[in-house]
């Protein structure tokens, strides 16, 4: 079982980029699903949320306005798509699936992790 998140890259401020993350060797349908964010010397912090339908989305405030969370059940992957993106959202990125249908911000929710994908924002 694994998350494979990818889309990660080096872009400047103000742009764009969409995070990707597959899940392999089973499925997560009908598991909530997030994502997270650690930046160099911070905690990891969460960033979005969707439930296993596709609502109950939710968004870190930081975040907020400019990242859409999505998913596609079918093809078992979820996307981050990331808008004006600023100097501050550089971070490695992780997608995780709860243990609940429903997401949440608490990390404590969350049983599988990816690998990261790390974003570089340069202003």
């Amino acid at each position: 079982v694994q998350l494979q998140a990818s889309g990660g890259g080096l872009v400047h401020s103000g742009g764009s980029l969409r995070l990707s993350c597959v899940a392999s060797g089973r499925t997560f349908s009908n598991n909530g699903m997030g994502w997270f964010r650690q930046a160099p010397g911070k905690e990891r912090e969460f960033v979005a949320t969707i439930g296993w339908n596709g609502g109950n989305i939710y968004y870190a405030d930081s975040v907020k306005g400019r990242f859409i969370i999505s998913r596609d059940r079918a093809k078992n992957t979820i996307y981050l798509q990331m808008n004006s993106l600023k100097a501050e959202d550089t971070a490695v990125y992780y997608c995780a699936a709860s243990r609940y249908a429903v997401g949440g911000s608490e990390q404590g929710n969350y049983v599988k992790w990816g690998q990261g994908t790390q974003v570089t924002v340069s202003s």
